[in-house]
């Protein structure tokens, strides 16, 4: 089992970017949160982007022990 603890291996990471426009190749989106408020009214939410290095308080390890 893998002792990371970064975005590419938490379970709420996402390893494609479907959101930005021009996100680094390393970019994915974060799953823990709902999507951030739209920019306008007729435009869909975002999810964060973030780097497949990055990490958080709420990483949760993908390959969980049963």
């Amino acid at each position: 089992m893998s002792t990371e603890t970064a975005c590419k291996v938490c379970s709420f990471y996402e390893d494609h970017v479907v959101n930005a426009g021009s996100a680094p190749a390393d970019a994915g989106l974060c799953r823990f949160n709902p999507p951030v408020t739209q920019p306008a009214a007729d435009a869909r939410g975002f999810w964060p982007v973030v780097s497949a290095n990055d990490w958080c308080g709420q990483f949760d390890s993908e390959s969980k022990a049963a």
